[in-house]
């Protein structure tokens, strides 16, 4: 049984800056590739940036030099560091992993979502 939580969203002003947190918890053998996915009212989720075991990036590109998403394999853990936040940045924010377990079953699992609010 796998959980991910996340925490650390909230308002903010245009500009300011919000960092995410995800922890994945349970019977884990090793988390694979991580990632942040943001959904607004009506719309699809969509992808924000990912992150290999090895730490290789990838990022959309509304939030390149913007964003970065970062981990720790040690506690199952990832980041997401949101600066310059604009208002079309506003969504609900989910955490996705790929994770083996002792199991032996591999699956994705993903958060329940944090809202990130930016708003004058």
């Amino acid at each position: 049984q796998v959980q991910l939580v996340e925490s650390g969203g909230g308002m903010v002003q245009p500009g300011g800056s919000l960092r995410l947190f995800c922890a994945a918890s349970g019977t884990i053998n090793h988390v694979d590739t991580m990632a942040w996915y943001c959904q607004t009212p009506g719309k699809q989720r969509e992808l924000v940036a990912t992150i290999t075991r090895t730490s290789t990036t990838t990022y959309a590109d509304s939030v390149k030099g913007r964003f970065t998403i970062s981990r720790d394999n040690a506690q199952n853990t990832l980041d997401l560091q949101m600066n310059s936040l604009k208002p079309e940045d506003t969504a609900v924010y989910y955490c996705k992993a790929d994770i083996l377990e002792y199991s032996g079953s591999y699956g994705t699992y993903w958060g329940q979502g944090t809202q990130v609010t930016v708003s004058s």
